[in-house]
């Protein structure tokens, strides 16, 4: 099995500059990474950051940053890790997603999630304290709209009135769960294709997730071989005098070579992991290219 592996766009504000990246710089960052051989590049989906004790911190809406990408970029596959259904109506944002599908054509992942940040829901607006029931619901409008056209839904957060997909999506587009307390892994089990766990270093790290997600296939019936796995791994390169905050903890960070980064990702293609999101240290074009070179000797391209 081939694991794909590709890089996570820090589009929040960088704490040792006091700002965000400009667009033409994260756009750097992505082609860089197609250019150096990754499968994928990622992004996520975030309003503002207010933590106890800090300032607010500034964070482009990820959308925007997505649809963008799609133009920009031409073989890389396109994940969000993840969308918060919290933030757009659920059919418009299936709407949007088959558009996506279509301006990229056809190279679009679909990641879901409820949420978890409470400040930028209390800032924006949004109802924060039954999240996870919004999403059930959510996920009831969004995937009949993105697999069969079509949706028919009368929640008490979200409705569709024979909502039609108009055109409709020319194929499946894959839809990804990140979860990890049991009602979210059980709607993961029910829904997705594919699951995500997160941040991790090397692949130790994920065994108590992964008994999380077989207990949750087995409750709703469902063979966990048929749900594809994915990780997001912190990586930092050593060439680069990478030194990250707990860069030397193993179990949340795969630090080394290039060579040593790889045979860390092998691992994780040992364990039948399908894909790799990576949050690149340094976050440059030079942690990209090392993140390509890494990734091809992973799959056995190069020596």
């Amino acid at each position: 099995m081939r694991v794909k592996i590709g890089p996570l766009l820090i589009l929040g504000e960088n704490e040792e500059t006091g700002s965000v990246r400009s667009y033409r710089a994260l756009r750097e960052l992505a082609l860089t990474a197609e250019s150096a051989g990754v499968d994928s590049v990622w992004i996520y989906d975030h309003l503002l950051y207010h933590f106890d004790e800090k300032e607010p911190q500034g964070v482009w809406e990820g959308w925007t940053i997505w649809a963008a990408l799609a133009e920009a970029t031409s073989r890389v596959e396109l994940g969000a890790l993840v969308l918060c259904t919290a933030f757009r109506n659920p059919a418009v944002l299936a709407k949007m997603a088959v558009t996506l599908y279509e301006v990229s054509d056809g190279r679009v992942i679909l990641g879901l999630g409820a949420g978890w940040h409470k400040p930028e829901f209390d800032a924006f607006g949004l109802e924060f304290e039954r999240k996870v029931d919004q999403f059930e619901e959510a996920l009831e409008i969004i995937i009949p709209l993105v697999r069969e056209g079509k949706a028919d839904f009368q929640g008490e957060f979200h409705q569709a009135n024979n909502c039609l997909m108009l055109p409709a999506p020319k194929r499946r587009i894959p839809i990804l769960i990140a979860g990890k307390q049991p009602r979210m892994m059980r709607l993961v089990a029910k829904h997705a294709d594919a699951w995500n766990t997160a941040w991790h270093g090397h692949v130790e790290s994920i065994e108590e997730r992964m008994d999380a997600l077989r207990q949750a296939c087995a409750q709703e019936g469902r063979d966990p071989t048929t749900l594809d796995v994915t990780a997001g791994v912190n990586i930092a390169f050593s060439e680069l005098g990478a030194q990250p905050e707990d860069h030397d903890d193993p179990q949340k960070f795969i630090t080394g070579t290039v060579n040593e980064v790889a045979e860390a990702m092998r691992a994780y293609r040992a364990r039948d992991v399908k894909h790799l999101n990576a949050l690149v240290y340094p976050h440059t074009t030079e942690g990209m290219q090392l993140l390509g070179q890494a990734a091809q000797l992973a799959r056995g391209n190069r020596q």
